[in-house]
């Protein structure tokens, strides 16, 4: 089950989209909003798992309301305007539909939240219960699907609206988002570095000045990710 809510200005907007999740099994609203400042504070006290959320609101919109979430809540952007669409999934939201949302398409898109959610439980786990090597996943490459061996990921790196696993021998290119990838990857294996990085553990060379190397590439240390990689890094912190 997945608990949302709406935000969003617009009451027939807000209308329609409480019909779609009314028939939609494993949805469950918990509130609606058309002052994303008073959704925001609701979350405090009410978190939830997905917000549908527009994009063009008076006092906050929702670029800057996806800022002060921080990921708190898997986000779909509802929106009359198909030019913050780049923008939308540069923030790693699950997906951008443009008003009005017909049923299929909203379908679509809240059983792709289901499914990362679902990720999300599946890792919530010890983290020796991982297997420390060996292991796959499919990459979606254009029109395919790509088996990606886990012992050979170098590192990944996300660019815009679109990510490149580095292999021992290729890279590989997919619109997948980094949030996904970091869900479905063993956390006993590959950490999240930087905003734009997540690291193999076993293929790190060095770390020096917040810095890492992996074969030739320097990879930053983000502020905000650097005590999380100090606890899961073995042997010791980054100075």
């Amino acid at each position: 089950m997945l608990k949302c809510m709406i935000v969003d200005d617009e009451p027939l907007s807000i209308k329609l989209l409480e019909n779609h999740i009314s028939k939609i099994s494993f949805l469950e609203l918990a509130n609606t909003f058309s002052n994303p400042m008073e959704a925001l504070m609701s979350l405090k006290t009410n978190p939830v798992d997905l917000i549908f959320l527009d994009i063009q609101m008076p006092q906050l919109n929702g670029i800057q309301f996806m800022q002060l979430l921080q990921n708190q809540a898997l986000v779909i952007i509802i929106s009359a305007y198909q030019e913050y669409a780049i923008e939308g999934f540069e923030h790693n939201v699950v997906d951008y539909l443009l008003k009005p949302v017909a049923f299929e398409r909203f379908y679509k898109s809240v059983e792709k939240a289901y499914n990362i959610k679902d990720y999300t439980k599946k890792i919530e786990r010890p983290y020796d219960t991982y297997p420390s090597t060996g292991g796959y996943i499919f990459i979606k490459v254009e029109t395919k699907m790509v088996r990606v061996e886990l012992d050979d990921i170098l590192f990944i790196e996300g660019l815009k609206n679109y990510v490149s696993i580095y292999t021992k021998t290729q890279r590989i290119i997919t619109l997948q988002v980094m949030k996904q990838l970091e869900e479905v990857l063993p956390p006993n294996r590959f950490v999240r570095v930087h905003k734009s990085f997540i690291v193999a553990l076993n293929k790190i060379t060095s770390i020096e000045r917040q810095e890492i190397l992996i074969k030739e590439r320097i990879i930053p240390i983000g502020a905000t990710y650097a005590e999380h990689f100090n606890q899961m890094l073995p042997g010791g912190k980054v100075k």
